[in-house]
């Protein structure tokens, strides 16, 4: 099965923030609806493969609404959500002021996740979840995420994936194709959004083809975690302290 023709890099990149600009306030509520609520346990689990703890600096890419960067601070670590979209940001810095208890080492900052602003080796973990695949350049994204994770330090990759079994992936595609835009036109008044992401997908590599960059980079302990039958994946990994070494082991 393939999908719509991505269109040329700058106008997709446009497309792209426009999108998440006009769905900002009902992201969540997309989110929630289209994955029976999954996401908030897949996240949970993100976080829980990072390792986050106190004394920790911690980057989520592409934060969306903050969702695991919440999540990372209530660790204790140090964390820092970067994200294109100033509503999306607008958002996840409400919902940081509303929780119960005050986080000071948590903060939300606009920028480009394929020209991260922070200096190399800056973080112990850095993760994405659900951006890597939306990026113009996602080798480009992956390669500033290396770059900017100390020595030693995690990078972890959450998002779509392609399931193995032809009858589930099948199955799969047709709920995205069919079921998702119409969640979006009900939810969001706005058939195109979430409608993007069977396009998006077919030119993401999804499992073999992350964790093979991840390899290609030099990362060690490339991992992949396959959520309900591969629709996920959570991809992680560790900056080697020194010299260059992986290996992959993948994990139903």
């Amino acid at each position: 099965m393939s999908g719509a023709p991505q269109p040329p890099e700058p106008d997709r990149a446009a497309a792209v923030r426009a999108l998440f600009a006009r769905i900002a306030r009902r992201y969540d509520l997309l989110n929630d609806v289209q994955s029976a609520g999954l996401h908030r346990l897949w996240k949970r689990r993100l976080v829980r493969l990072s390792g986050a703890g106190a004394g920790m600096r911690a980057l989520d890419v592409c934060c969306g609404t903050g969702d695991i960067a919440r999540r990372l601070a209530r660790t204790g670590a140090e964390v820092v959500g970067l994200d294109f979209s100033e509503p999306m940001l607008a958002v996840a810095r409400e919902k940081a002021g509303c929780l119960p208890h005050p986080m000071p080492h948590l903060r939300f900052v606009q920028g480009d996740a394929l020209r991260l602003p922070f200096e190399e080796g800056a973080f112990d973990i850095v993760t994405v979840g659900y951006g890597l695949r939306n990026l113009a350049d996602w080798e480009t994204g992956l390669r500033e995420m290396v770059r900017v994770t100390k020595p030693g330090g995690r990078l972890l990759v959450l998002d779509f994936g392609k399931p193995a079994n032809p009858v589930w992936r099948r199955v799969y595609f047709a709920y995205l194709r069919f079921v998702v835009p119409f969640l979006g036109r009900l939810l969001a008044g706005d058939a195109a959004a979430y409608a993007y992401i069977l396009p998006s997908l077919m030119a993401y590599p999804a499992q073999s083809g992350v964790a093979a960059r991840m390899v290609a980079l030099g990362l060690e302990g490339v991992s992949t975690v396959n959520l309900l039958g591969g629709v996920m994946s959570i991809h992680h990994a560790v900056k080697p302290r020194g010299g260059v070494g992986a290996r992959v082991a993948t994990a139903a």
